[in-house]
């Protein structure tokens, strides 16, 4: 195993921690250890990219870890009253989506698209939202509502990706059939 997919893998453990701290009442340190662990997204994937270690399993895995994580922080959010039930709802909706998209697709032998720019931007956003709720600031759920609406986008924008990839990848399959 390397050392991006053990920093994968520490974000996994990260979330009972952030679970276990934010229920112990310790709202704005669970806040640090999200931002903990979406450091280690960051530095994974630039260590997976600079050492050529990009493996599939790290490809399949990272984006888990994400989405539980921040499912995990939306679910705490919604329970206590943070956020509303529709923004948690439709949260959940994209996430859990993704997550059975991804691995249906996977299932299927299709090829799934890597981390862009739109969704480390959505990422990042969502962590500002984040921080607006924990933090009490003001105008903080008009921007959650932003960033989900936001989120949807970038969400075209992966289907589209997904789509053109996977058709690429069919027409090449059709041509060395041919010969």
């Amino acid at each position: 195993m390397n050392l991006p997919n053990m920093l994968t893998l520490l974000r996994f453990l990260l979330i009972p921690v952030y679970a276990f701290v934010f229920w112990d009442g310790e709202v704005k340190l669970a806040f640090a250890i999200l931002v903990a662990a979406g450091a280690t997204d960051i530095l994974d994937g630039y260590i997976a990219r600079k050492r050529g270690q990009v493996t599939e399993l790290g490809s399949m895995l990272d984006p888990l870890a994400d989405k539980l994580m921040l499912i995990t922080v939306v679910l705490s959010l919604l329970i206590t009253g943070m956020i509303p039930w529709l923004a948690a709802a439709v949260f959940f909706l994209r996430d859990v989506g993704m997550i059975v998209g991804s691995l249906y697709f996977h299932l299927k032998g299709l090829k799934t698209v890597p981390a862009n720019a739109w969704g480390k931007i959505t990422t990042v956003l969502v962590y500002g939202a984040i921080l607006m709720i924990v933090f009490d600031l003001p105008y903080a759920i008009p921007y959650l509502w932003v960033v989900i609406t936001f989120s949807f986008v970038t969400s075209l924008l992966y289907i589209f990706s997904f789509r053109k990839l996977n058709e690429l990848g069919l027409d090449q399959r059709k041509k060395r059939a041919h010969f």
